[in-house]
């Protein structure tokens, strides 16, 4: 895992924090890192969000990807990469 890709797990828990969810960096034993992310007022809706590089033709772009393996957005934009977890994650009424 390179620094960026840390960086960006990072930048994406300060913005789940912000929308009150609750996110931590968890890394793995082999050193893989993820962002856990629950929302408090319904502690079973729960995601694990990866961040990794994708090739394109000129360039490596950096990704968030659900955990299941859907790529969900741009880590250039952790705010709106947030948005969409925060909406995945509402609970009925929120």
């Amino acid at each position: 895992m390179g620094e960026d890709d840390f960086g960006h797990l990072e930048r994406l828990v300060s913005e789940l924090d912000a929308r009150g969810l609750h996110a931590r960096v968890v890394r793995t034993q082999s050193g893989r890192a993820f962002v856990r992310v629950i929302n408090p007022s319904a502690t079973s809706l729960a995601e694990n969000v990866t961040c990794r590089a994708q090739a394109a033709p000129s360039h490596r772009d950096w990704y968030y990807w659900w955990s299941w393996g859907e790529r969900m957005h741009t880590a250039k934009d952790p705010a709106g990469a947030a948005t969409k977890v925060a909406r995945v994650l509402a609970a009925v009424g929120e």
